[in-house]
């Protein structure tokens, strides 16, 4: 047997041992093993949810259930797809339940024109940072290297997902994400085999209808934006920084779309994006100095806006703008409020002497 197999068989057995440990009630092993799994089990959530802070509330339910009804775990299957079926049925429950508002919310243009757009009508969207990304399959190899992969964790397949009814949302991630067979799926979901399949079919077709065209062209992996990506990334923030409406203009597609999930709002088109841009950036009316902070977020490129306001002594985080590109230039900006900046490690407000030591970022 080589190295690669031994070191396979060592980790199982290392496993069995945890696992009757966690079953003879020893918290510490329970802990030890769980939390090999809580991040990619965040992730999961977070799909599950479309909410970052949901996610993070649901996951530490999961694994509270978990230790509660650890006497079901049997050994007949892993522990892995133990703790995926309690996330997945606490998902679906926190989804049942009146917490919180998860209604399709009708999206419209800045005239209160309805137009479709999947990620504005989800108005409980959140991104979710690459760095908390990483910690669910850290050496990007193995089954949980599926929780992470760039095609199922952009915005656009998270937005698109909400869509579905919970039960069609939970078939479609555990078997085309996570990569469950049918059998496995439907006793996690206590259904029939045929009825995983019929939902798989119907969450499929809707999916296709949800995403933007071309989709595959841009889905390109696990690995985050790509070096092209970045380097617009940073033209993106100079052009910012310096409230350069004309060299903005210059990086977005003609058909570019700004979606505001929180506001459920739609802006078509360059001319209707820098228009609304302008009104922030220049003459009078301009909000103030602006400031720009890369970041990277579902695997996309993304900036923190702060400004400071006429007489103010700091800048203020005003929302956080995720960028789609497509064709070397910005395809979609999805915008968010500035309420998840501590969770990427950013404060929500910055002195000018911050900012002038983080003009180097």
């Amino acid at each position: 047997m080589g190295a690669e197999g031994r070191a396979g068989r060592d980790e199982r057995g290392e496993d069995e041992r945890a696992e009757a440990a966690v079953l003879a009630g020893d918290e510490a092993a329970f802990a030890h093993l769980a939390g090999r799994y809580r991040h990619e089990l965040r992730v999961h959530c977070y799909r599950m949810l479309g909410s970052f802070a949901d996610a993070e509330d649901v996951v530490q339910e999961a694994l509270l259930r978990a230790w509660r009804n650890r006497a079901g775990f049997e050994g007949r299957g892993t522990f892995r797809a133990w703790l995926y079926r309690i996330a997945t049925r606490a998902c679906l429950d926190a989804l049942a339940g009146p917490a919180r508002n998860r209604e399709i919310a009708v999206a419209v243009d800045s005239t209160g024109v309805p137009k479709r757009s999947a990620p504005a009508e989800v108005t409980w969207l959140q991104p979710y940072p690459d760095a908390l990304l990483d910690l669910a399959a850290p050496d990007g190899d193995g089954p949980e290297a599926a929780a992470i992969a760039r095609e199922t964790v952009e915005l656009a397949f998270l937005a698109a997902i909400q869509h579905l009814p919970p039960q069609q949302r939970a078939v479609l991630i555990l078997r085309d994400v996570v990569g469950l067979p049918a059998a496995e799926t439907a006793g996690m979901l206590e259904v029939s085999v045929a009825a995983v399949k019929s939902a798989l079919q119907r969450a499929r077709a809707t999916l296709r209808e949800q995403l933007p065209e071309r989709r595959t062209d841009w889905g390109r992996g696990a690995t985050g934006p790509t070096e092209a990506e970045r380097a617009l990334l940073q033209r993106f923030v100079d052009a910012s920084r310096a409230a350069d409406v004309t060299a903005l203009a210059a990086l977005l597609r003609a058909d570019v779309r700004q979606t505001m999930p929180p506001a459920h709002l739609v802006f078509d088109g360059r001319a209707a994006v820098i228009g609304m841009w302008r009104a922030a950036l220049e003459g009078e009316q301009a909000w103030g100095d602006w400031f720009a902070v890369p970041l990277a977020v579902n695997r996309q490129p993304a900036v923190a806006n702060y400004v400071r306001r006429p007489g103010a002594p700091t800048y203020t985080a005003v929302n956080i703008d995720v960028l789609r590109v497509a064709d070397g230039l910005i395809a979609e900006i999805t915008t968010f409020a500035p309420d998840l900046l501590p969770a990427l490690g950013l404060a929500s407000v910055l002195t000018p002497a911050e900012v002038e030591d983080a003009s180097t970022w």
